[in-house]
Protein backbone atom coordinates (compact mmCIF):
# COMPACT_ATOMS: atom_id res chain seq x y z
CA UNK A 1 0.00 0.00 0.00
CA UNK A 2 1.18 3.46 -0.70
CA UNK A 3 2.55 5.44 2.18
CA UNK A 4 0.24 7.95 3.58
CA UNK A 5 1.26 11.62 3.46
CA UNK A 6 2.86 13.06 6.59
CA UNK A 7 0.65 14.92 8.85
CA UNK A 8 0.25 18.69 8.25
CA UNK A 9 2.16 19.56 11.43
CA UNK A 10 5.12 17.47 10.32
CA UNK A 11 5.21 19.26 6.94
CA UNK A 12 5.29 22.73 8.59
CA UNK A 13 8.23 21.63 10.77
CA UNK A 14 10.09 20.37 7.70
CA UNK A 15 9.58 23.69 5.85
CA UNK A 16 10.88 25.66 8.84
CA UNK A 17 14.01 23.52 8.96
CA UNK A 18 14.65 24.05 5.23
CA UNK A 19 14.13 27.83 5.51
CA UNK A 20 16.54 27.99 8.44
CA UNK A 21 19.13 26.07 6.49
CA UNK A 22 18.81 28.44 3.53
CA UNK A 23 19.22 31.52 5.76
CA UNK A 24 22.28 30.03 7.40
CA UNK A 25 23.76 29.26 3.99
CA UNK A 26 23.06 32.80 2.72
CA UNK A 27 24.63 34.29 5.84
CA UNK A 28 27.67 32.11 5.40
CA UNK A 29 28.05 33.27 1.79
CA UNK A 30 27.77 36.95 2.82
CA UNK A 31 30.42 36.49 5.50
CA UNK A 32 32.75 34.78 3.08
CA UNK A 33 32.33 37.58 0.49
CA UNK A 34 32.87 40.28 3.11
CA UNK A 35 36.05 38.66 4.32
CA UNK A 36 37.42 38.41 0.81
CA UNK A 37 36.76 42.09 0.10
CA UNK A 38 38.38 43.13 3.38
CA UNK A 39 41.43 41.03 2.63
CA UNK A 40 41.82 42.67 -0.79
CA UNK A 41 41.46 46.17 0.71
CA UNK A 42 44.08 45.47 3.38
CA UNK A 43 46.48 44.20 0.74
CA UNK A 44 46.41 47.73 -1.04
CA UNK A 45 47.62 50.35 1.43
CA UNK A 46 46.46 53.89 0.74
CA UNK A 47 43.29 52.82 -0.99
CA UNK A 48 40.09 52.83 0.98
CA UNK A 49 37.57 50.20 0.46
CA UNK A 50 34.40 50.96 -1.39
CA UNK A 51 32.34 53.28 0.75
CA UNK A 52 35.02 53.52 3.48
CA UNK A 53 35.74 57.07 4.66
CA UNK A 54 39.30 58.30 3.94
CA UNK A 55 41.38 59.57 6.82
CA UNK A 56 42.12 63.30 6.95
CA UNK A 57 45.77 64.22 6.23
CA UNK A 58 48.00 64.69 9.23
CA UNK A 59 48.54 68.40 10.06
CA UNK A 60 51.92 69.82 9.01
CA UNK A 61 53.99 72.35 10.88
CA UNK A 62 53.78 75.91 9.40
CA UNK A 63 56.79 76.94 7.27
CA UNK A 64 58.48 80.37 7.28
CA UNK A 65 57.61 82.52 4.23
CA UNK A 66 60.27 82.42 1.50
CA UNK A 67 61.75 85.56 -0.05
CA UNK A 68 60.47 86.24 -3.60
CA UNK A 69 62.85 85.03 -6.30
CA UNK A 70 64.12 87.34 -9.04
CA UNK A 71 62.70 86.60 -12.50
CA UNK A 72 64.91 84.39 -14.58
CA UNK A 73 66.40 86.28 -17.54
CA UNK A 74 66.69 84.66 -20.93
CA UNK A 75 70.11 86.28 -21.35
CA UNK A 76 72.88 84.59 -19.44
CA UNK A 77 74.83 86.65 -17.00
CA UNK A 78 78.02 88.08 -18.49
CA UNK A 79 81.04 85.93 -17.96
CA UNK A 80 84.64 86.60 -18.85
CA UNK A 81 84.00 84.93 -22.19
CA UNK A 82 80.76 86.69 -23.17
CA UNK A 83 80.91 89.98 -21.28
CA UNK A 84 80.36 92.98 -23.62
CA UNK A 85 83.44 95.02 -24.40
CA UNK A 86 83.39 98.63 -23.25
CA UNK A 87 82.02 101.12 -25.81
CA UNK A 88 84.66 102.84 -27.88
CA UNK A 89 84.59 106.58 -28.38
CA UNK A 90 83.82 107.59 -31.99
CA UNK A 91 86.77 108.34 -34.17
CA UNK A 92 87.51 112.07 -34.29
CA UNK A 93 86.29 113.72 -37.49
CA UNK A 94 87.83 116.33 -39.73
CA UNK A 95 86.21 119.11 -37.76
CA UNK A 96 87.69 117.79 -34.50
CA UNK A 97 91.23 118.16 -35.81
CA UNK A 98 92.92 121.31 -34.43
CA UNK A 99 95.10 121.51 -37.55
CA UNK A 100 92.01 121.70 -39.77
CA UNK A 101 90.39 124.32 -37.55
CA UNK A 102 93.59 126.39 -37.55
CA UNK A 103 93.80 126.19 -41.34
CA UNK A 104 90.17 127.26 -41.67
CA UNK A 105 90.80 130.20 -39.37
CA UNK A 106 93.88 131.55 -41.12
CA UNK A 107 95.08 129.36 -43.98
CA UNK A 108 94.46 128.93 -47.67
CA UNK A 109 92.19 126.34 -49.26
CA UNK A 110 95.25 124.19 -49.94
CA UNK A 111 96.21 124.39 -46.27
CA UNK A 112 92.78 123.12 -45.23
CA UNK A 113 92.86 120.25 -47.72
CA UNK A 114 96.33 119.22 -46.57
CA UNK A 115 95.33 119.36 -42.89
CA UNK A 116 92.32 117.15 -43.65
CA UNK A 117 94.61 114.44 -45.00
CA UNK A 118 94.76 115.37 -48.67
CA UNK A 119 92.31 115.76 -51.52
CA UNK A 120 90.71 112.31 -51.32
CA UNK A 121 90.15 112.49 -47.55
CA UNK A 122 88.80 116.03 -47.82
CA UNK A 123 86.34 115.15 -50.58
CA UNK A 124 85.18 111.97 -48.84
CA UNK A 125 84.51 113.82 -45.58
CA UNK A 126 82.61 116.62 -47.30
CA UNK A 127 80.58 114.38 -49.63
CA UNK A 128 79.55 112.09 -46.76
CA UNK A 129 78.41 114.99 -44.57
CA UNK A 130 81.14 114.29 -42.01
CA UNK A 131 82.73 117.74 -42.28
CA UNK A 132 80.12 120.34 -41.25
CA UNK A 133 82.85 122.91 -40.65
CA UNK A 134 83.60 122.96 -44.40
CA UNK A 135 81.27 125.48 -46.02
CA UNK A 136 80.92 124.64 -49.71
CA UNK A 137 79.21 127.98 -50.33
CA UNK A 138 81.78 130.25 -48.75
CA UNK A 139 82.50 132.67 -51.61
CA UNK A 140 86.15 133.11 -50.64
CA UNK A 141 87.07 129.41 -50.65
CA UNK A 142 88.81 127.60 -53.51
CA UNK A 143 86.19 124.82 -53.32
CA UNK A 144 83.16 127.14 -53.42
CA UNK A 145 80.21 125.77 -55.39
CA UNK A 146 78.26 128.43 -57.32
CA UNK A 147 75.27 127.20 -59.29
CA UNK A 148 71.61 127.90 -59.98
CA UNK A 149 70.64 126.86 -56.47
CA UNK A 150 73.46 128.60 -54.62
CA UNK A 151 74.32 132.23 -55.43
CA UNK A 152 77.34 134.03 -54.07
CA UNK A 153 77.09 135.57 -50.63
CA UNK A 154 77.09 138.51 -50.81
CA UNK A 155 75.67 138.83 -54.31
CA UNK A 156 78.19 141.54 -55.16
CA UNK A 157 81.14 139.56 -53.81
CA UNK A 158 84.54 140.82 -54.95
CA UNK A 159 87.55 138.45 -54.68
CA UNK A 160 90.92 139.63 -53.36
CA UNK A 161 93.78 139.64 -53.98
CA UNK A 162 93.66 139.66 -57.76
CA UNK A 163 96.39 139.42 -60.37
CA UNK A 164 96.76 139.26 -64.13
CA UNK A 165 98.36 136.18 -65.66
CA UNK A 166 101.65 137.07 -67.30
CA UNK A 167 102.31 134.18 -69.67
CA UNK A 168 99.11 134.12 -71.70
CA UNK A 169 97.54 136.52 -74.15
CA UNK A 170 94.45 138.43 -72.97
CA UNK A 171 92.00 138.67 -75.85
CA UNK A 172 89.22 140.58 -74.14
CA UNK A 173 88.56 141.98 -70.70
CA UNK A 174 91.31 142.68 -68.22
CA UNK A 175 92.18 139.03 -67.63
CA UNK A 176 92.10 139.53 -63.87
CA UNK A 177 91.76 136.47 -61.67
CA UNK A 178 92.24 135.62 -58.06
CA UNK A 179 96.00 135.58 -57.50
CA UNK A 180 96.32 131.81 -56.99
CA UNK A 181 94.24 131.07 -60.10
CA UNK A 182 96.26 133.55 -62.19
CA UNK A 183 99.52 131.88 -61.18
CA UNK A 184 98.14 128.43 -61.99
CA UNK A 185 96.92 129.62 -65.41
CA UNK A 186 100.43 130.83 -66.27
CA UNK A 187 101.76 127.35 -65.57
CA UNK A 188 99.07 125.75 -67.72
CA UNK A 189 99.66 128.14 -70.64
CA UNK A 190 103.39 127.43 -70.59
CA UNK A 191 102.84 123.65 -70.48
CA UNK A 192 100.56 123.52 -73.53
CA UNK A 193 103.17 125.41 -75.52
CA UNK A 194 105.98 123.17 -74.23
CA UNK A 195 104.00 120.09 -75.30
CA UNK A 196 103.79 121.50 -78.82
CA UNK A 197 99.99 121.51 -78.80
CA UNK A 198 99.23 125.19 -79.37
CA UNK A 199 98.66 128.51 -77.65
CA UNK A 200 95.83 129.67 -75.43
CA UNK A 201 94.33 133.11 -74.90
CA UNK A 202 92.05 134.53 -72.19
CA UNK A 203 88.69 135.62 -73.53
CA UNK A 204 86.94 136.27 -70.20
CA UNK A 205 88.09 136.09 -66.59
CA UNK A 206 86.79 137.93 -63.51
CA UNK A 207 83.40 139.58 -64.00
CA UNK A 208 81.96 141.91 -61.36
CA UNK A 209 78.29 141.66 -60.43
CA UNK A 210 77.33 144.78 -62.41
CA UNK A 211 79.04 143.44 -65.53
CA UNK A 212 77.11 140.18 -65.24
CA UNK A 213 73.84 142.10 -65.05
CA UNK A 214 74.48 143.69 -68.45
CA UNK A 215 75.83 140.48 -70.00
CA UNK A 216 72.89 138.32 -68.90
CA UNK A 217 70.30 140.88 -69.94
CA UNK A 218 71.92 141.06 -73.37
CA UNK A 219 71.57 137.27 -73.77
CA UNK A 220 67.93 137.42 -72.71
CA UNK A 221 67.21 140.22 -75.19
CA UNK A 222 68.84 138.37 -78.08
CA UNK A 223 67.94 134.75 -77.36
CA UNK A 224 65.12 134.67 -74.83
CA UNK A 225 65.43 133.75 -71.15
CA UNK A 226 65.33 129.96 -71.57
CA UNK A 227 68.22 130.01 -74.06
CA UNK A 228 70.06 132.62 -72.01
CA UNK A 229 69.91 130.42 -68.90
CA UNK A 230 71.68 127.62 -70.79
CA UNK A 231 74.60 129.87 -71.75
CA UNK A 232 74.90 132.67 -69.20
CA UNK A 233 74.53 132.78 -65.42
CA UNK A 234 72.14 135.17 -63.77
CA UNK A 235 73.82 137.95 -61.77
CA UNK A 236 75.18 136.62 -58.48
CA UNK A 237 75.25 133.03 -59.82
CA UNK A 238 78.33 133.29 -62.06
CA UNK A 239 81.58 131.44 -61.34
CA UNK A 240 83.42 134.26 -63.08
CA UNK A 241 82.55 136.55 -60.17
CA UNK A 242 84.63 134.34 -57.84
CA UNK A 243 87.82 135.09 -59.76
CA UNK A 244 88.38 131.32 -60.08
CA UNK A 245 86.92 130.81 -63.59
CA UNK A 246 88.37 131.68 -66.97
CA UNK A 247 87.22 131.19 -70.56
CA UNK A 248 90.04 130.34 -72.97
CA UNK A 249 90.32 130.25 -76.75
CA UNK A 250 92.84 128.79 -79.19
CA UNK A 251 95.30 131.36 -80.54
CA UNK A 252 97.25 129.64 -83.33
CA UNK A 253 97.99 132.36 -85.87
CA UNK A 254 94.96 134.22 -84.56
CA UNK A 255 92.60 133.72 -81.65
CA UNK A 256 89.33 131.97 -82.34
CA UNK A 257 85.95 132.10 -80.58
CA UNK A 258 84.30 130.06 -77.87
CA UNK A 259 82.27 128.00 -80.27
CA UNK A 260 85.33 127.42 -82.45
CA UNK A 261 87.23 125.93 -79.49
CA UNK A 262 85.32 122.64 -79.56
CA UNK A 263 87.29 119.83 -81.18
CA UNK A 264 90.64 121.68 -81.22
CA UNK A 265 93.91 120.11 -80.08
CA UNK A 266 93.97 122.64 -77.23
CA UNK A 267 90.54 121.52 -76.04
CA UNK A 268 91.59 117.86 -76.08
CA UNK A 269 94.80 118.67 -74.21
CA UNK A 270 92.85 120.43 -71.46
CA UNK A 271 90.69 117.34 -70.91
CA UNK A 272 93.81 115.32 -70.10
CA UNK A 273 96.05 117.91 -68.46
CA UNK A 274 94.11 120.78 -66.87
CA UNK A 275 94.00 118.93 -63.51
CA UNK A 276 97.80 119.11 -63.25
CA UNK A 277 97.46 122.85 -62.66
CA UNK A 278 94.38 122.71 -60.44
CA UNK A 279 91.72 123.30 -63.12
CA UNK A 280 88.67 121.29 -64.18
CA UNK A 281 86.35 121.70 -67.14
CA UNK A 282 83.32 122.87 -65.21
CA UNK A 283 80.54 122.33 -67.78
CA UNK A 284 81.12 119.07 -69.61
CA UNK A 285 79.23 117.50 -72.48
CA UNK A 286 76.16 115.59 -71.27
CA UNK A 287 76.08 117.21 -67.79
CA UNK A 288 73.39 119.81 -68.49
CA UNK A 289 70.88 117.88 -66.38
CA UNK A 290 73.08 118.55 -63.34
CA UNK A 291 74.64 121.96 -64.02
CA UNK A 292 71.90 123.59 -66.08
CA UNK A 293 74.42 124.80 -68.66
CA UNK A 294 75.29 123.55 -72.13
CA UNK A 295 78.72 122.13 -72.89
CA UNK A 296 81.53 124.68 -72.48
CA UNK A 297 84.94 123.08 -73.12
CA UNK A 298 86.52 126.54 -72.83
CA UNK A 299 85.30 127.23 -69.28
CA UNK A 300 88.03 126.32 -66.77
CA UNK A 301 87.46 126.41 -63.03
CA UNK A 302 90.29 126.48 -60.50
CA UNK A 303 89.86 124.23 -57.40
CA UNK A 304 93.52 123.52 -56.55
CA UNK A 305 95.79 120.69 -57.63
CA UNK A 306 94.92 118.35 -54.73
CA UNK A 307 91.18 118.39 -55.44
CA UNK A 308 91.57 118.52 -59.22
CA UNK A 309 93.61 115.32 -59.13
CA UNK A 310 90.92 113.50 -57.14
CA UNK A 311 88.30 114.90 -59.54
CA UNK A 312 90.24 113.44 -62.49
CA UNK A 313 90.94 110.09 -60.82
CA UNK A 314 87.27 109.68 -59.88
CA UNK A 315 86.15 110.57 -63.43
CA UNK A 316 83.74 113.16 -62.08
CA UNK A 317 81.96 115.48 -64.50
CA UNK A 318 80.44 118.06 -62.16
CA UNK A 319 81.33 119.70 -58.86
CA UNK A 320 77.85 118.81 -57.66
CA UNK A 321 78.57 115.09 -57.96
CA UNK A 322 82.10 115.54 -56.64
CA UNK A 323 80.86 117.04 -53.38
CA UNK A 324 77.67 114.98 -53.09
CA UNK A 325 75.32 117.89 -53.81
CA UNK A 326 71.95 117.66 -55.58
CA UNK A 327 71.68 118.63 -59.22
CA UNK A 328 70.92 122.28 -59.94
CA UNK A 329 69.57 122.44 -63.51
CA UNK A 330 67.12 125.25 -62.82
CA UNK A 331 66.85 128.32 -60.65
CA UNK A 332 64.70 128.03 -57.54
CA UNK A 333 62.69 131.11 -58.54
Amino acid sequence: MPASPPPRAARRVSRRVQLARRRALALLIVLLLGGTIAAVALSRPGEAGAGAPSEPPAPQAPQAPQAPQAPVSATPAPSPSNAPSPAHAPEPGVCDDPAVLDALAGGTGGDVVAAAGGGAAFRAAVASGAAPCIDLFDSGRTWVVVNKHHPLDPLDYWPTPQAQPQGIRVVSGGGWLRADAAEALDGLAAAIIADGVGTLGVDSAFRPYAYQVDLYNGYVASRGQAAADLRSARPGHSEHQTGLAVDVVACDGGCGSHDGFKGTAEADWLVDNAWRFGFIIRYEDGATGTTGYSWEPWHLRYIGVELAEVYRDGEFETLEDFFGLPAAPDYDA
